[in-house]
């Protein structure tokens, strides 16, 4: 298992996006972390694809059998779910602010892409915020990210990438236990 894993990083692993980022926070900080426990989460998350098509720079990397193949399993998986289930430990640092946009930072090794993130808010109980992503992965995604209770945590997010399509992701998360020693592997 994961250890250490933020949500939010859980979410664009899932959805697929990449690229370095520099952030940019254009509001007032108000909360310094979500208000919810340390130790292990479970999160489950559901992503559905509509119009999903490879990227120009993806399919020039590709042989015409892999893109076929490739496109062939793209088609078929268009419109429908697909649900992730992933055990995490967090710590009361991976719950900051702060920890949550570096790990956005560094999601990614390709120095080329540079998103900007606006956060639209922030409280102790839920973050919502936009990434916008230019050439040559161009994409905007709106995220929201909102602590129901300090035992639960709901997610979402909606990305559109120019070209290559939408996807729209749906988490829960559920606090499990204080101690992340299960977790050791």
């Amino acid at each position: 298992m994961n250890t250490h894993r933020w949500i939010l990083t859980h979410m664009i692993t899932l959805l697929g996006i990449t690229g370095g980022l520099d952030y940019v926070l254009l509001t007032p900080a108000h909360a310094e972390s979500f208000n919810v426990k340390s130790g292990v989460w479970e999160m489950i998350t559901t992503i559905t694809s509509s119009s999903s098509k490879l990227s120009p720079e993806m399919s020039g990397k590709m042989t015409p059998a892999q893109r076929a193949k490739m496109e062939q399993m793209l088609k078929a998986r268009e419109g429908k779910p697909m649900t992730v289930t992933d055990r995490s430990c967090l710590t009361k640092e991976d719950i900051s602010y702060d920890r949550i946009i570096k790990e956005m930072e560094d999601a990614d090794d390709d120095e080329e892409v540079k998103c900007t993130i606006k956060v639209i808010s922030k409280s102790s109980s839920k973050m919502v915020l936009d990434q916008v992503c230019p050439a040559p992965r161009s994409s905007t995604t709106h995220w929201m990210i909102e602590a129901k209770t300090t035992e639960s945590l709901v997610g979402s997010g909606e990305r559109d990438q120019p070209g290559v399509g939408k996807s729209r992701m749906e988490m829960k998360g559920k606090w499990l236990s204080a101690s992340c020693d299960e977790l050791e592997e």
